[in-house]
C-alpha cells in the first residue's frame, strides 16, 4: 500500500523554476526528518534517488528515473541566545527568502544581503549561496544530515562542509551522500551592515547604512536585474564567475586590458562572467525558446522552451564562445538532473 506521501509517478514541472516538463518514476514528499530513513530504505529497490528542494537551481531533463524526494521539512527553532548572538535551527524545506525576512523583522541580522534568492534553506549550504558581498557559509554554525547509504545521522560543522565560492562538499562525490534535513544559522542582533559590494554601496550612498536600508537596497537591485522566476522562468545566475590565480589574471589582463577582475579568496581573482558574455554580444540573443536576459547577461530566461534541451544547447554555445575568445571555461551554476527523453525507434 502506498502512503499519502508517496506517488507512483509525478509531474515535476511545478517543482522547478524553469517550468520544465519532467516526470519522476516515483515521488516521495518528506515533511519530517524521521521519515527519511524509511524513505531512503524503500527507495533503494526503485533505482536512483534524487533530492529536490525548491527546484530553483536545477535544469531538469524530462526523465527522472528512480525516486525523487521532495524536501518539505519545515520549522524554525531558537537553539541558543546570549543576548547578542542567536543560533536558529531551520528545517531544510523552509523558503529561503521568507526566512531572511522573518529574521530581519525579528532583529536577527546577517542575512539581508541574501534576500530574494529563490530556493529552500536545505539547498543554501549545497550551493553556498552568495550575493552582494555575503556568503551563507559566514552564518552557518552546523548542517544536520543523514547518509543515503548507511542511514547514519550526524551534524557537520562548517569546516567539514568545505565551503568555497558557490561550492561545498555536498556538490562532490563523498558529500553528495548526505541529505540535509536542517541548518543551524548564527545571527547577531548587533551585527554591522555589509556594504562591501560596489553596486550596493553606490545604491545606499545617500542612505543611512542601516539593516533596513541594506535589505531594501538588495531587494531593489535584484528586482531590477533578475526576473521573478514565478513570472519568467530562470535560475538566477546561470554561470559561475571564473576564479583565477593572480598570475592567470595578470596574463588575461595583458590580452584583454579592460577585463574586470575582483579580489577572491586565497589571493585569487574573480572574472565577471556577465562581462565576458556581454562582451561577445550574447545579451538579448534567443534560441529555441531560451534567451539571454537583456537586463543581465549572466541570466538565461525561458520564453517558450518546455524541455531542458534548448537550455543546455544555448548554455553550450555560450561556453564555447567564451572559451574561444578568452580561453576561460564557464561552469554552470544549476545542477542538471535526469535523462533526456528516449525516443522509440
Amino acid at each position: 500500500m502506498v502512503s499519502d506521501s508517496v506517488l507512483e509517478s509525478g509531474n515535476l514541472s511545478e517543482r522547478n523554476t524553469l517550468g520544465l516538463t519532467a516526470y519522476a518514476d516515483r515521488v516521495v514528499t518528506i515533511t519530517q526528518a524521521t521519515q527519511l530513513e524509511q524513505a531512503l530504505t524503500d527507495a533503494r529497490s526503485f533505482g536512483p534517488i534524487t533530492v529536490l528542494g525548491g527546484g530553483s537551481n536545477v535544469v531538469m531533463h524530462p526523465v527522472q528515473p528512480g525516486t525523487v524526494l521532495l524536501m518539505d521539512i519545515k520549522g524554525r527553532a531558537l537553539r541558543a541566545d546570549d543576548g547578542d548572538r542567536v543560533v536558529l535551527r531551520v528545517g531544510a524545506g523552509e523558503n529561503w527568502h521568507e526566512l531572511v525576512l522573518w529574521c530581519h523583522h525579528h532583529g536577527l541580522h546577517g542575512l539581508a544581503n541574501l534576500a530574494l534568492i529563490p530556493g529552500s534553506v536545505g539547498a543554501a549550504p549545497i550551493q553556498n549561496i552568495g550575493a552582494y558581498g555575503v556568503e551563507v557559509a559566514q552564518c552557518i554554525r552546523a548542517v544536520h544530515v543523514i547518509h543515503r547509504e548507511t542511514l547514519a545521522t550526524t551534524v557537520l560543522p562548517p569546516e567539514s562542509c568545505q565551503f568555497r565560492y558557490r561550492d561545498s562538499c555536498f556538490k562532490h562525490e563523498e558529500g553528495a551522500q548526505w541529505v540535509i534535513t536542517a541548518v543551524d544559522l548564527q545571527l547577531d542582533r548587533n551585527a554591522p551592515v555589509c556594504l562591501e559590494y560596489p553596486a550596493l554601496k553606490e545604491r545606499l550612498q545617500s542612505a543611512d547604512p542601516t539593516h533596513d536600508a541594506v535589505l531594501a537596497g538588495v531587494m531593489s537591485l535584484r528586482q531590477e536585474k533578475l526576473p521573478d522566476p514565478v513570472v519568467t522562468p530562470n535560475v538566477g545566475s546561470f554561470f559561475k564567475n571564473p576564479v583565477l590565480t593572480q598570475e592567470e589574471g595578470d596574463r588575461l589582463r595583458k590580452r584583454v586590458s579592460d577585463v574586470p577582475l575582483f579580489p577572491a579568496r586565497e589571493g585569487r581573482v574573480k572574472v565577471s562572467a556577465a562581462w565576458l558574455i556581454d562582451r561577445l554580444g550574447w545579451r538579448g540573443v534567443e534560441k529555441q525558446g531560451v534567451k539571454v536576459s537583456e537586463a543581465h547577461a549572466l541570466v538565461l530566461v525561458g520564453c517558450g522552451a518546455q524541455t531542458a534541451g534548448p537550455w543546455m544547447s544555448l548554455a553550450a554555445d555560450i561556453v564555447a564562445s567564451v572559451e574561444g575568445a578568452f580561453g576561460l571555461t564557464l561552469e554552470m551554476e544549476p545542477r542538471v538532473l535526469g535523462l533526456p527523453e528516449v525516443v522509440a525507434s
